[in-house]
């Protein structure tokens, strides 16, 4: 990925107190402007968000009800004070609550045309995220009085987690699809705290479901060898390099491992180059833990389960109708 200096500026100003021995200074917005020649335009946001229900519809239905997003609070899954009924205030969030807030996004364009979006919080520390998803099913597409091949897939699914960096940018250089094309590239440095929920279809039930960074537990890498796993050969910016090792090693100011997904999305051919025009996505590195504490089968808890170390490399997808 061509690194630029605007998108390095602004990942070491809301990874300075992560990254504590990467010695980054923070910069202010005059400051950044000085260098870049513009000082961009920043969007501050708290929110909350209720869905009734989505769906895509082709011959049948998926469906997706009663969908909440916010802070952790919203997630349902936050123990509670038996006095007050208050949620109970979990170490390390800056602003806990049902909102989804403590949320800044920088937006700039570089000189050679690419947009430059980082998502960071004002405090300086992760960003807490909470959900919940009331069902996903599968419908047919007879009259509701009638229909008879309903699915309840997932039900009661409730997660929260923290996120601790996320950068995009719209890569204007032309790709293989030919002129006019450019590239989405996607970094995240993410944790999934606690996620639980039913697949009543296969009657096995999840509880504590967490994706967490690879040296969380287990098993661990040093901060060598957890650069050189998320090194990117066609990368130019080493500050968004070493902000997301550093998030990934846990050697920051959270003192937490997250886990790390970097993805490219852009127009180009199917992998046999049958056809064209088809949506890709190459996913240059996935690095995580993944537990659950609980696993229900039958209602029958059968025990833990634990992937250590997990990283998803060199992956190619091609996605189109048919």
């Amino acid at each position: 990925m061509k690194g630029l200096k605007k998108l390095a500026l602004a990942t070491a100003v809301a990874a300075a107190p992560f990254a504590a021995n990467a010695d980054l200074k923070a910069l202010d917005d005059s400051a950044m402007g000085n260098v870049t020649g513009q000082a961009g335009v920043t969007i501050e946001l708290e929110t909350r968000v209720s869905i009734g229900e989505f769906t895509y519809t082709d011959e049948g239905t998926f469906a997706v009800s009663d969908i909440e997003i916010g802070g952790a609070n919203a997630s349902g899954l936050i123990a509670t004070d038996p006095n007050t009924g208050d949620p109970v205030a979990v170490p390390g969030l800056a602003t806990q609550s049902n909102l989804l807030d403590d949320l800044k996004i920088d937006i700039d364009v570089a000189a050679d045309g690419d947009a430059v979006i980082h998502v960071g919080s004002n405090t300086g520390a992760p960003i807490d995220w909470g959900m919940q998803v009331g069902e996903m099913s599968l419908r047919d597409n007879v009259d509701a009085s009638s229909a008879t091949e309903n699915t309840t897939l997932i039900s009661g699914m409730k997660a929260w987690g923290l996120l601790g960096a996320l950068d995009i940018r719209v890569d204007t250089t032309d790709v293989a699809a030919g002129p006019n094309t450019g590239t989405l590239n996607l970094d995240a440095a993410f944790t999934v705290e606690q996620m639980d929920f039913e697949v009543d279809f296969l009657a096995v039930g999840i509880t504590g479901l967490s994706i967490k960074g690879a040296n969380a537990g287990g098993q661990t890498y040093t901060d060598a060898e957890i650069s050189a796993l998320l090194n990117d050969p066609n990368g130019e910016d080493p500050v968004l390099e070493g902000t997301l090792a550093a998030l990934a090693s846990g050697n920051n100011g959270a003192n937490k491992s997250f886990a790390v997904a970097r993805l490219d999305i852009y127009k180009g051919d199917n992998l046999d180059g049958t056809r064209s025009d088809v949506l890709r996505v190459d996913v240059d590195d996935v690095l995580m833990d993944v537990n659950i504490q609980e696993t229900r089968i039958g209602g029958t808890n059968i025990g833990t389960i634990g992937i250590d170390n997990l990283h998803i490399s060199d992956t190619t997808l091609a996605v189109y109708g048919k």
